[in-house]
């Protein structure tokens, strides 16, 4: 069994398949038969997880499992407590409320990278990041869930799946992992 690791970068497709001139997975990662454990969207970054082994990766993307997954989240301005006791009760995303989740303010990262193209920088709002753990993945959960509480996200990382992290990768590469047992996260 295959689990790798990779840090994907912005606007990168989240498949190996070609796509209408975009960038996928297959740019970065040569290994074959290994599919991605859930998706991250072209315009967010961070940490994939690919394996060969579909009982896996059911274990990993299959909201049922509730297995965490950490971002790293800049939006614009400053939220307030109420807005992060709201993110942690749950707010309505597309009619549905998304379960309770764990938000807290953070610093900016010290070792973040630079995103290419930037964020764009407004002098007159100020932006804040967050840390935000799902046990669930809806289609662009955490951006949606940010705007529900009036924080459009405007940088989204993925830091964690489970025990697997983004520790030592920079935007592009990728590193085998054990195929930890998953059944006590």
């Amino acid at each position: 069994m295959s689990v790798i690791l990779l840090n994907k970068p912005f606007r990168v497709l989240c498949q190996f398949s070609p796509h209408e001139g975009k960038t996928t997975l297959a740019a970065f990662v040569e290994v074959r038969d290994v599919y991605p454990a859930g998706r991250l969207d072209y315009d967010s970054e961070g940490l994939v997880v690919l394996t060969d082994d579909g009982a896996l990766q059911t274990r990993i993307a299959d909201p049922g499992h509730k297995l965490s997954k950490t971002y790293l989240v800049q939006v614009e301005g400053k939220p307030a407590v109420s807005a992060l006791a709201d993110l942690r009760h749950g707010v309505t995303v597309a009619g549905q409320p998304t379960r309770p989740a764990r938000a807290r303010a953070i610093a900016e990262p010290s070792w973040l990278w630079p995103r290419d193209p930037p964020v764009r920088y407004r002098k007159s709002v100020p932006t804040a990041w967050l840390e935000i753990v799902l046990r669930e993945g809806r289609n662009r959960q955490v951006r949606r869930m940010t705007a529900a509480v009036g924080h459009p996200t405007l940088r989204l990382i993925r830091w964690a799946v489970g025990p697997w992290t983004l520790a030592g990768l920079a935007p592009g590469q990728w590193r085998a992992a054990a195929a930890t047992d998953l059944h006590d996260v």
